[in-house]
């Protein structure tokens, strides 16, 4: 039986708790292994709908789910989400949650940070969700951040208060703040700390002992590849590594036990907050896309940018992911459109190319190069199997696969978790 890593292959928003969803009720474990509460994930199961933005989805399912050392943890965004789902009818407790121990935590200064910076910014802001995500990766990497496990130690932890207060207090007071008040943070963190505690523990020996037994895991990325720090449209990007690389480091497990890489795709190409988007649409085709999309972050609720689908885009996502095969997601979409477009390629300055270039500068400048399609009139929405497809709709997919070089393993084409086509199944590959 494979393990199976979820990754979002544009700029997020694929639709990534449906699919996660469906695998999760197949699935022993679920975990986190990046980002933090800016990733939003909306799962429709019967007449219910959970919106998730830190919880791993197989929680709904009662499947083990695990936040992972790489993801950044806010503990009071924690309690209400659990808080929500229990009223939801979802049952939490330390046999189906836990939190590994060495998670960084994001503190109020780091939302603070956050927002001082956007607003600053002005016109040069990056479109972050406020959340203090990028803050609290910074302490990660400049090792004065505060981690789960120093909840269970608060009596000692001046020194590691006086590295993050000396770091902040100058950052602050350059904005015109005054110190963080250091009293008042460490008392949040002994209200909250029993809490958190209750679910902490070293999680790459539990999953050690999951996988021992054979047992199936689901590693699940937040955003998308093209907001990779590193391989995103830098500096239009999250603050972690969204590659599927990052489920080893930020799990505890090795990178052998990642198993099938299956990379979320939307049918078209859609992107919030700021940043190159060589496809977008500002007409009324693009607002079609939108509406029928209903796209409007999980998160933020901020409106999506929407264009055509970008096959240049996605077959450098696959690539850099090492994608096994993709899920096709929002398909339903295009119903009746006359024509669908794909992107092929990029025209910058005279030359052609077939790649989506590292620079803002270039990456703000390509122009992309289309192929038309014939739409389709029939719908596709709540199909389960290819005889329920329009045949211009399956041209459609067959023409993706072919240009993003990657197989399609999975066509979603509804909100609900059963309207799935099952090309391949990752969990028997």
């Amino acid at each position: 039986m494979a393990n199976v890593t979820v990754i979002g292959a544009q700029w997020g928003d694929e639709g990534k708790g449906k699919i996660v969803d469906w695998l999760a009720s197949r699935a022993d474990a679920v975990v986190r292994f990046q980002g933090g509460h800016n990733a939003g994930h909306t799962l429709v199961v019967g007449d219910q709908t959970y919106k998730l933005s830190l919880l791993p989805s197989g929680i709904v399912t009662g499947t083990l789910s695990i936040i992972g050392n790489g993801v950044v943890l806010d503990p009071w965004h924690l309690k209400a989400e659990i808080a929500k789902l229990e009223g939801q009818g979802v049952e939490i407790n330390t046999e189906n949650f836990a939190i590994a121990d060495n998670c960084p935590l994001i503190l109020p200064l780091h939302r603070d940070l956050d927002a001082l910076r956007e607003t600053a910014a002005g016109a040069g802001k990056i479109g972050t969700t406020g959340r203090g995500i990028g803050p609290a990766y910074e302490d990660k990497v400049g090792r004065r951040a505060i981690r789960v496990c120093d909840l269970a130690h608060l009596d000692a932890l001046d020194a590691q208060l006086d590295r993050l207060c000396a770091h902040h207090d100058a950052l602050r007071a350059g904005f015109g703040q005054p110190p963080v008040d250091r009293a008042a943070l460490l008392a949040e963190l002994k209200e909250i700390a029993p809490f958190v505690l209750q679910y902490a523990q070293p999680v790459w020996k539990r999953l050690k002992k999951v996988r021992k037994a054979g047992a199936r895991i689901l590693f699940e990325g937040a955003q998308g590849v093209l907001l990779d720090v590193d391989h995103g449209t830098y500096p239009f990007v999250t603050s972690s590594n969204t590659v599927s690389g990052t489920a080893a480091s930020g799990s505890g497990l090795g990178p052998n036990a990642t198993g099938f890489v299956l990379g979320i795709v939307k049918a078209y190409t859609t992107r919030v907050g700021s940043g190159p988007f060589p496809t977008e649409l500002e007409d009324a085709t693009g607002q079609r896309l939108g509406e029928r999309g209903h796209e409007f972050g999980t998160v933020t609720g901020r409106k999506r940018r929407c264009g055509w689908f970008d096959a240049v885009l996605v077959r450098q996502s696959c690539a850099i992911s090492g994608v096994t095969g993709i899920a096709l997601t929002k398909l339903d979409v295009l119903d009746g459109f006359e024509t669908v477009r794909i992107c092929t390629g990029y025209r910058l300055r005279g030359k052609i190319l077939d790649y989506f270039p590292s620079h803002a500068a270039d990456q703000a400048e390509v122009e992309p190069i289309y192929e038309d399609m014939e739409g389709w009139s029939g719908t596709t929405a709540g199909a389960r199997s290819w005889a329920d497809l329009p045949a211009q709709a399956i041209k459609y997919i067959q023409r993706v696969q072919e240009l993003i070089e990657t197989p399609v393993a999975l066509v979603s084409t509804s909100p609900e978790r059963e309207d799935t086509i099952l090309v391949r199944d990752p969990f028997e590959d």
